[in-house]
């Protein structure tokens, strides 16, 4: 009985240690930034996208062909802008415009990331495109993981053209309490990202691809999110994981839908 005793104390005692941790550093395991400025990809330029809260962020942004639409990226956690451009090379020979947005405390960004913050990132991007003469009806917004908590926000907040996320989940903490499903994750996460209540809203085209084989977000993440919307077509990726948004068959899915959306001739 004794050493029954020490052995349930023993993992009560490691269950609360990584129950504090992840409560007390969470923020860490939400977005592992990576610090490294990215090179700038060839043929596009650099721009600082100026948010409400007085930050200045650099982004990497190329002009639109006349005619053509100008997408705003938002990538994932852990994304970079470097690896952005391979996501966004069929848009950009395509002659699309791109501004690949850089969250704050990101790519050597000032700030520190939180949903907040993402969100008032998000808007400076599109007020920068305002500004530079991109029109609400001529901008896409196209979301990776994460970045589909930010697309979707933006797409209420600022009405585009069309959205699309790639490998999204119905909400941040529904995304932890299925990766850690032995912990209560659904009640420690602060963030929220809530998809979910938010495509019903949106009354405009909607696409969002996901892997069957997506292991960080399941595929009923997405499956679900399509279902929430009338507007909203899916695209189901057989063998694809969370890697999707690098695919060429997703690259071509997205650009596909967005040129038939648009109306664009091929």
């Amino acid at each position: 009985m004794i050493w029954l005793r020490f052995a349930l104390v023993t993992v009560a005692t490691f269950y609360i240690t990584v129950l504090a941790v992840l409560w007390a550093f969470q923020s860490h395991f939400i977005y592992p930034a990576p610090q490294s400025p990215a090179p700038l990809t060839p043929g596009y330029q650099d721009v600082t996208l100026t948010t409400s809260d007085g930050l200045a962020l650099r982004s990497f942004y190329r002009e639109a062909r006349e005619g053509l639409p100008t997408i705003v990226y938002f990538h994932g956690n852990a994304g970079t802008l470097e690896a952005a451009s391979v996501s966004n090379a069929v848009f950009a020979d395509t002659g699309f415009g791109i501004l690949m947005v850089e969250y704050r405390g990101y790519g050597g960004n000032p700030g520190d990331p939180t949903e907040t913050g993402f969100y008032r990132d998000g808007d400076a991007a599109i007020a920068w495109l305002k500004k530079n003469d991109v029109a609400p009806n001529q901008l896409v917004i196209v979301a990776n993981s994460i970045g589909g908590g930010v697309g979707t926000e933006m797409a209420l907040r600022h009405n585009p053209a069309a959205l699309v996320l790639i490998a999204p989940f119905t909400s941040l903490p529904d995304a932890a309490q299925d990766n850690l499903w032995w912990l209560p994750a659904r009640l420690l996460v602060r963030e929220q990202y809530d998809n979910a209540a938010k495509i019903p809203q949106l009354n405009l085209p909607i696409l969002i691809q996901h892997g069957t084989a997506d292991r960080v977000v399941p595929y009923e993440h997405g499956r679900a999110l399509s279902q929430l919307s009338p507007r909203a077509d899916f695209q189901s990726h057989e063998g694809s994981g969370h890697g999707l948004s690098f695919t060429t068959r997703s690259k071509e899915g997205r650009r596909d839908w967005i040129s038939q959306q648009l109306g664009l001739t091929p």
